[in-house]
């Protein structure tokens, strides 16, 4: 397992609560005690471009320390994906999210799509033929759901299910029906008991996570990679990473 970060995570970009001074502090510091912490690089504006247009480029370019932080966001990723081709499962401990920014705009805190530039790159560089997106933030991850809207290539995965033992059952049964050479997983933890979705308790985040570790090691070759979404209370912030990552190791 790969912690992708870069102190750089911590500046104050933007006033919201993805932003929120001290909102990964501690996730770090537990994370950090168990597994190897890699900074990224930031993404390239080409690989930006695979996804986004150039206006939506421009919108964010006018700020430079938001385009920095958003593209050392989308480079996490992109690294955390590259680490998962060879078989290690990787975490993007990062921020600002991006599941809810579509090809030409963005909302919810997010600016560039980080899971759908890393899914995109490895498309576009054929080292995959497919792959399946989880999404189990509380909130739908809607711009990557529009950007892979009628790509066969891309499954992407949500439930709305507001009780605990029912979502569990729910991806335990569909991911049954689902193949991939590789999983992303866009991991918000605002669902969480001590959250704002006030559902999953720290044992459900293990149980997720052993749900996509065993899919896949049995259908893609143990390759997943992960990046950060939702989750604004600090300390459960940082409990439900460490009960995912565990998870994906049973």
């Amino acid at each position: 397992m790969k912690i992708l970060y870069h102190g750089d995570f911590l500046a104050h970009y933007a006033f919201d609560p993805a932003a929120e001074p001290g909102r990964l502090e501690p996730a770090l510091k537990m994370l950090e005690q168990t597994y190897p912490v890699v900074e990224p690089r930031p993404a390239a504006k080409e690989e930006i471009l695979r996804i986004h247009t150039e206006r939506h480029w421009q919108s964010i370019a006018r700020d430079n320390l938001l385009l920095h932080t958003t593209l050392l966001a989308a480079g996490a990723t992109l690294e955390a994906a590259e680490t998962a081709l060879d078989g290690e499962h990787a975490f993007a401990l990062c921020r600002p999210p991006g599941h809810h920014a579509s090809a030409d705009s963005c909302w919810g805190f997010c600016y560039f799509n980080n899971i759908a530039v890393a899914v995109k790159h490895l498309l576009s560089s054929g080292r995959i033929n497919s792959a399946l997106i989880v999404d189990f933030d509380l909130h739908y991850g809607d711009g990557t759901a529009g950007i892979f809207r009628g790509e066969e290539a891309v499954t992407f995965w949500h439930s709305q299910d507001s009780n605990r033992q029912r979502y569990l059952e729910n991806l335990k049964k569909d991911l049954q029906d689902f193949k991939a050479d590789i999983v992303a997983v866009s991991a918000g933890f605002d669902r969480g008991i001590n959250d704002w979705g006030g559902i999953l308790t720290g044992a459900d985040y293990q149980a997720i996570g052993t749900l996509l570790g065993n899919f896949a090691r049995d259908k893609c070759e143990g390759r997943l990679f992960a990046a950060l979404e939702g989750g604004y209370n600090a300390t459960a912030l940082a409990e439900n990473i460490r009960a995912f990552l565990e998870g994906l190791q049973d």
